[in-house]
């Protein structure tokens, strides 16, 4: 695992210890009541730092009303203006999200800097292909995994030369190689706490799939601190795509479900039960496995490793409890008997 330096996000240490999960409001930040909804339906879900656009002054009015609204900590996204961020420290925010390249002169981030220091804020460095300097694009010809660290650590030199180092960074693509290999390369540059996305990562398919890769293989490196699944789509459903991916890699808790791609052997409505179990087990927080199996053959013998699962028959299921079978039960009693077995654990 790499080491990196604690930073305090609020309550929350980003030390590696944990990997903590973020979304960002997708309402209008002119929509107080909808931005303080959708922060709760996300700490509900699974989030544990929630990001908001704060594009001008009114949007300020949003800091307050979320913290009240939610207990995770609250990131202001600002660009362009410092005041911005100042004002943002002011009302509460738990961090800032800049690019003190394009905040202005020195003077304007050491403002931030001061106010950031003297509330103990870190500050979160956000580079993208779409953020990169002009010289740096002339340099390298492309926003390749290069530029995007080098326009990182450039951003970094600044507040270091402001004697601030309480900072978090993500240098985030689009293309999931590029992220990857940038994440790899920043990773043996410094020490700082690592935010993993994949950006514009696509609507819920192909976004899922994106991010599982770019995220899931830094996360298997041993590389990143927290992570954002970008999605077009609602945000909660980051939240899930997040927490999966966690749990694919035995990084997550939660309940994991093995099921199998079906076949012609299998004689009962695998699928349905297979979404309807994962459905019903979403919010559970048990460190377990489930199979949902289509026949004898990949049953239990195949699933023996779950703590609890059933198999298909021929118009029935078995009910099985590590890797013991437990009865025979008609298909339409399977996923009560499944839940019931599942309370028990």
């Amino acid at each position: 695992m790499r080491k990196c330096r604690p930073v305090k996000v609020g309550g929350l240490t980003l030390d590696g210890k944990k990997i903590y999960i973020q979304s960002m409001i997708s309402v209008p930040s002119t929509d107080i009541e909808g931005s303080v909804r959708q922060a709760s339906e996300l700490e509900k879900a699974g989030c544990e730092i929630i990001r908001a656009a704060v594009p001008d002054m009114d949007a300020v009015r949003l800091i307050p009303a979320i913290k009240q609204a939610v207990d995770m900590p609250l990131v202001a996204d600002i660009h362009f203006d410092h005041k911005l961020a100042i004002a943002s420290a002011e009302a509460g925010v738990d961090a800032i999200r800049i690019n003190p390249g394009n905040i202005g002169d020195k003077d304007r981030v050491k403002a931030v800097v001061d106010v950031c220091t003297q509330k103990g804020l870190p500050i979160r460095i956000g580079v993208n292909g779409g953020s990169l300097e002009k010289d740096i694009l002339a340099k390298y010809g492309k926003p390749c995994a290069e530029a995007l660290v080098e326009s990182a650590l450039g951003h970094v030199k600044i507040l270091e030369d402001c004697d601030f180092d309480n900072i978090v960074i993500s240098i985030k693509s689009s293309d999931v190689e590029t992220m990857i290999k940038g994440y790899r390369l920043l990773a043996q540059k410094c020490d700082y706490p690592l935010h993993l996305g994949v950006t514009e990562a696509g609507t819920e398919r192909m976004g899922l799939i994106k991010s599982a890769v770019g995220i899931g293989s830094l996360l298997v490196d041993g590389i990143g601190e927290t992570i954002r699944v970008s999605l077009t789509d609602d945000p909660v459903k980051e939240i899930y795509a997040a927490k999966d991916i966690l749990k694919a890699i035995g990084k997550g808790s939660g309940i994991r479900i093995v099921s199998c791609p079906t076949c012609g052997r299998t004689r009962i409505d695998l699928i349905g039960l297979a979404k309807k179990v994962e459905d019903m087990t979403k919010d559970i927080d048990k460190d377990i496995t489930v199979a949902v199996m289509g026949c004898v053959v990949n049953g239990i013998g195949e699933a023996g490793e779950a703590d609890v699962g059933i198999a298909g028959g021929d118009g029935c299921v078995v009910l099985f409890k590590h890797g013991k079978k437990l009865c025979k039960l008609p298909e339409n009693e399977a996923l009560q008997a499944l839940m019931d077995e599942i309370e028990k654990l």
